[in-house]
């Protein structure tokens, strides 16, 4: 279930540039979770890493403004 939540913020984020950015803004995967939680998001640290890693995805920063490349 709260793999789940890590999927469909990260959709709800590949359709919304504002959303996007308002979690490219934040430095730590545990600001995320917290700020998710407060979406109505529901996850740990442990599930997020497990999706990002099933999908091969990267927590890592690119580009200028720098924005991660996690969204779907």
């Amino acid at each position: 279930m709260s793999q789940d939540n890590v999927i469909n913020l990260l959709e709800a984020g590949g359709k919304d540039k504002k959303l996007r950015a308002k979690y490219d803004a934040l430095k730590t995967k545990e600001e995320f979770v917290e700020l998710a939680a407060t979406d109505g998001y529901e996850f740990t640290v442990a599930d997020l890493d497990a999706v990002l890693k099933e999908a091969g995805d990267s927590w890592e920063e690119s580009g200028f403004p720098p924005r991660r490349l996690i969204w779907w």
